[in-house]
């Protein structure tokens, strides 16, 4: 049945998704069988359909269309004979994705006059490739060679096992049927005028439309002359200049310009006079100038020269008209689609350039653009020409035509006959259409719990009396800086440390400015020194605090080329963070000497650091900041203060806890958490009230301080410490007691197994950090009956610990007015939700929940909590 009304497109549009539908259902081996035998059959009639195609349109050269319905068969064919386009294309077992292609369904494809055969061609074998139906709206002037073209493919085709209706065309193309086609099809794959590109665009279905070419093609003053000229003609005279790749002017160095004339006239150009110009500049464009007149498309020159009113030899290849103007008033300077090019001189390669630019503003943006020059010697200018250039096919030293359509002169290029040109020239795509453009993708993702991993210092010491001996491993290194605060130092701690450094030959620097709440000011400080000095070790004494400071002091000194607001960028997952840190320890090993027994930084990835302008705690979290070398001597922490063992001995207690919780955790984090937990319970009374005497329960309180922190380096933390991170760096309370304050509200908060928001990092599986408290519980002998329970003895053992050291129970209580409070609740609640520690929180905690913690731990008489 011929279709040459609406009633029939449509029922024929009914009949190809029928048979697209059963299409959809065969194998690869089945697809490739069909794709080979349609393509041999298309690439067998070459020839008489290129002749049917210049006899029906009057335009090109027979010769060369053969060439292009060869190029859209064979080169097709083996480009993508065995590429998968059917079910799954790609597997990964080891991260759960599988990929499959699915096609997109019927697609309608609108065919140009210039090149009805080779594009009804290589659109259907597209099509068949990636099991999809197609219906042609051929162009009413190519309608016959169009139609024939599909026929052999569809005929082809189906006697390899194909549906009948796969392939289908409108036999009387109007401009209402192919609208029809394009709206009612699943994709639109269109190549022609502006126009019908724009309608396809507009047709509310997806649609891969080519945009206009204007290729100009550079010729610099180090290219081959003979190749550059030679290759422009080849081109250029291709179908007679109707690829829409095909060089429009060339623009030539003024040092060579001479040279190349000489070379156009000696192989077959014809360089027009002042009055053939101006005879060619009346027939070129049509529409006040604004569109190529039809009547010269893939003319030769002979016959175009003849439309304008004068004589050329029959030999002549192209007509070259020497023009200045690169404005749209010149129209030398459009897409003439024909054996007509303009020739520019350029003052030199940056008005080359310029020049070049112009042209693809005018009417080429994303197409084509071309230079020649010598690889080695223009090397600086390939580049420029290459950064400069909006075009999706940017070629070097190739003939444009046969360059860009893929394939022939670069094996990578990807063949094609609908050259997409991007968001540059208002297209989806920006390359050379080919079956992946034709499918839709199916992604098929398992679950995956992604590799964790086990990172700690490369070595520990530990033992009461351990540092004399563990600092001697650092034999052989020739400077040692020392970071320190002024109390550590007054105690004489620093001194021993020197002793037995500068006994082994290494020379010492003592840095001893680091302040309770290290600033980036003073770890700016601490770098210049260390710039000075150059120390091939870096030795931190005391707690958090200095080892902090140094941590930041070390990256600066090794990298002083990084910007602070780089290294604090926050990541919900260290292992895809954006900014990545650089490599450390190619100037100076870190080594951490802990004098409390708390913080964990001497084994732990982490640094707090408090940017001084703002007051702004940021804390700093990646790998490469883990010290090479821990030294944990509980006889340095014997005269700990009993308000900084209270202090120091409840943070290590709320790292082990949310560690444990943390959505992160393991099975090599959860054992230390456990251990770290019992022993804090069991030693921390004994060391708060016998410190300066109980040998034993110092180092027990020294060693869960260190096993803490291993265990929350790799599981790390929660919503608490984001929480008193804030409440600290505002109303200037010590980490270890904004913990304290926080730990039981947060549990409460955690313990719940119906959350308003589950966490959303890959670890976690379902709600269950209630059971985890349980557990803790469990381990520490505290009873209960149920998990709800165990979680109220676990959070009263934790308050009746507070009280055995003498901690406050709320914030109010730590010393924090309610004016300044609720003043700046709000700052704090948004700042601690988005702090690095939450995203590891076993709950996902809203803005308003963390207020309403805050508001909870405030005081005895708390407001109304915010629903």
């Amino acid at each position: 049945m011929k279709i040459t009304n609406l009633n029939q497109l449509m029922k024929k549009i009914e009949d190809v998704r029928k048979a697209q539908k059963e299409y959809s259902t065969y194998t690869e081996k089945q697809v490739d069988k069909i794709f080979k035998q349609a393509a041999m059959a298309a690439n067998k009639e070459r020839i008489s359909l290129a002749k049917m195609a210049v006899e029906e349109t009057g335009m090109g050269l027979l010769e060369d269309k053969v060439i292009k319905n060869h190029f859209a068969s064979e080169y097709i064919y083996n480009k993508y004979k065995n590429e998968k386009t059917c079910g799954v294309i790609e597997k990964d077992e080891t991260f759960g994705l599988i990929k499959m292609a699915e096609p997109v369904g019927v697609i309608g494809a609108i065919v140009p006059t210039t090149n009805p055969t080779a594009t009804a061609i290589y659109k259907a074998l597209l099509a068949l490739k990636t099991r999809n139906g197609i219906i042609f709206s051929p162009h009413p002037r190519a309608k016959k060679s169009t139609i024939e073209a599909a026929k052999v493919v569809l005929e082809a085709a189906v006697n390899a096992g194909a549906p009948k209706d796969i392939i289908a065309w409108v036999d009387e193309p109007t401009l209402e049927l192919s609208k029809t086609i394009m709206s009612e099809s699943d994709l639109v794959l269109a190549t022609g005028g502006p126009g019908m590109v724009k309608s396809a665009y507009s047709s509310g279905k997806p649609a891969i439309g080519v945009g206009p070419g204007n290729a100009p093609a550079i010729l610099d003053e180090t290219c081959n002359i003979k190749m550059a000229v030679s290759s422009v003609l080849m081109s250029k005279t291709f179908d007679n200049g109707m690829v829409c790749a095909t060089e429009q002017s060339v623009i030539i160095s003024s040092k060579i310009y001479d040279k190349v004339r000489k070379e156009f006239l000696l192989r077959g150009a014809y360089i027009l006079n002042k009055e053939e110009k101006d005879k060619i500049r009346k027939i070129l464009l049509i529409n006040n100038n604004k569109s190529v007149n039809p009547k010269i498309v893939g003319q030769s020159p002979y016959k175009i020269a003849e439309m304008a009113g004068f004589k050329v030899p029959e030999s002549a290849k192209v007509l070259i008209g020497e023009v200045e103007s690169v404005e749209l008033e010149e129209p030398f300077s459009h897409e003439k689609l024909s054996t007509i090019l303009g020739m520019y001189k350029a003052d030199n390669f940056e008005d080359a350039l310029k020049k070049a630019c112009r042209f693809v503003e005018l009417g080429g943006f994303g197409h084509t653009s071309s230079l020649f020059a010598d690889r080695v010697i223009a090397k600086d200018k390939i580049d420029k020409f290459i950064t400069t250039m909006k075009t999706s096919r940017t070629i070097i030293n190739m003939p444009c035509s046969q360059g860009a359509i893929g394939d022939i002169y670069n094996f990578k290029l990807a063949p094609g006959l609908t050259l997409g040109c991007g968001t540059w020239g208002g297209n989806s795509v920006s390359e050379n259409v080919g079956p992946k453009h034709l499918l839709n993708i199916k992604n098929v993702a398992e679950r995956r719990e992604n590799m964790l991993w086990f990172k700690v210092p490369q070595k520990v010491y530990f033992k009461y009396g351990c540092l004399p001996v563990a600092l001697k491993d650092l034999k052989g290194k020739k400077k040692a800086f020392i970071v320190a605060g002024k109390v550590l130092t007054s105690l004489g701690y620093i001194d021993k440390i020197v002793k037995v450094l500068e006994n082994d030959g290494v020379s010492c620097k003592l840095f001893s400015d680091v302040e309770p709440d290290p600033t980036l000011r003073v770890a700016k400080k601490g770098a210049e020194e260390m710039k000075r000095f150059e120390p091939d070790v870096i030795i931190a004494v005391g707690g958090g605090s200095s080892m902090d400071a140094a941590k930041i002091m070390w990256v600066l000194y090794e990298h002083p080329e990084l910007k602070f607001e780089d290294l604090a960028m926050r990541f919900m997952d260290i292992r895809k963070r954006i900014y990545t840190f650089p490599h450390m320890g190619d100037k100076a090993t870190m080594v951490c000497v802990a004098t409390s027994a708390g913080t964990g930084s001497e084994v732990t990835p982490f640094a707090v650091i408090t940017d001084e302008k703002t007051g702004m705690k940021y804390p700093l979290a990646d790998y490469e900041l883990t010290p090479n070398m821990a030294i944990i001597d509980p006889e340095l922490m014997m005269n700990m203060p009993k308000a900084l063992t209270a202090s120091t001995g409840i943070d290590a207690l709320t790292h082990a806890i949310e560690s444990y919780v943390s959505v992160m955790a393991s099975d090599y984090t959860e054992g230390l958490s456990l251990k770290a937990i019992k022993l804090i319970f069991e030693y921390l009374p004994r060391v708060y009230n016998h410190g300066k005497t109980d040998v034993e329960a110092r180092e027990k309180m020294a060693n869960a301080s260190t096993i803490a922190g291993l265990a929350f380096a790799n599981a790390f933390l929660g919503v608490c410490h984001s929480m008193a991170h804030k409440l600290g760096a505002v109303h200037h309370i010590s980490h270890g007691i904004a913990n304290a304050l926080l730990i039981n509200e947060t549990i409460k908060f955690n313990s719940s197994d119906n959350p308003s928001k589950q966490a959303s990092f890959p670890q976690y599986k379902y709600p269950s950090a209630k059971s985890r408290y349980a557990k803790i519980a469990d381990y520490l002998n505290l009873g209960g009956k149920d998990d709800d329970e165990k979680v109220k003895l676990l959070i009263k053992a934790i308050d009746q610990l507070k009280d055995k050291v003498n901690l406050p129970k709320t914030i109010e209580e730590a010393g924090v007015k309610e004016h300044d409070f609720y003043e700046t609740l709000d700052a704090m609640s948004e700042q601690a939700f988005d702090d690095q520690c939450t995203g590891a929180n076993p709950r996902y905690p809203l803005i308003s929940e963390i207020k309403n913690m805050y508001i909870n731990v405030y005081s005895n008489n708390k407001k109304e909590s915010i629903k």
